[in-house]
């Protein structure tokens, strides 16, 4: 296993497993504590782990935390997603960047989303499966959406969009969030 530094938003990392494949499929380590702490990062601070299924077409986000933020351990295990980071630290020499990556159950790759970071993704394939692994236990009184389809942030979803969350379908735009942090 392996961990590299995402350029564009400053502090993540894809972190790419050595899968073992053999006649019956194949066999990788999804986390490696050692490798994490390699990186700066404690592994003893993820403290709950959530799984969705999407159908393809489907997008999930823009989604940040208030306050503290929220770091996240994000990895596709089966099908494939779109995968997209904003940087939304304010003092982030990489503020406002915009990163995407596809990630899927054939790679088993994991991205560390640093806590402050808006994050989503859209179902590439039939059914997709996206496990997470954050950092504090969640409290929806800190959830904050972003129009996934913002013209600001421009995110180049690749499939037509087939269906969101209500809450995401009404969420404001980055410009209305960043007043909303700020004031």
């Amino acid at each position: 296993m392996k961990a590299t530094e995402v350029p564009a938003i400053q502090g993540a990392y894809l972190f790419e497993p050595t899968p073992h494949a053999d006649e019956r499929g194949f066999f990788c380590r999804t986390f490696d504590a050692d490798l994490v702490r390699s990186v700066g990062l404690d592994p003893g601070a993820f403290v709950q782990d959530s799984l969705s299924r999407s159908a393809r077409g489907v997008v999930r986000g823009l989604h940040l935390r208030s306050g503290a933020g929220e770091a996240k351990l994000v990895r596709c295990s089966y099908g494939r997603i779109f995968d997209v980071v904003v940087d939304l630290r304010p003092h982030s020499p990489t503020y406002r960047n915009v990163a995407s990556f596809e990630l899927s159950g054939d790679t088993q790759v994991t991205l560390y989303v640093p806590a402050g970071c808006a994050h989503g993704f859209q179902a590439l394939t039939g059914s997709a499966d996206t496990s997470y692994r954050i950092d504090r236990p969640h409290d929806p009184a800190e959830d904050v959406t972003i129009a996934f389809d913002d013209p600001e942030l421009a995110v180049p979803w690749p499939l037509p969009v087939t269906l969101v969350s209500r809450r995401d379908r009404k969420a404001p735009s980055l410009a209305d969030v960043l007043k909303q942090r700020e004031g």
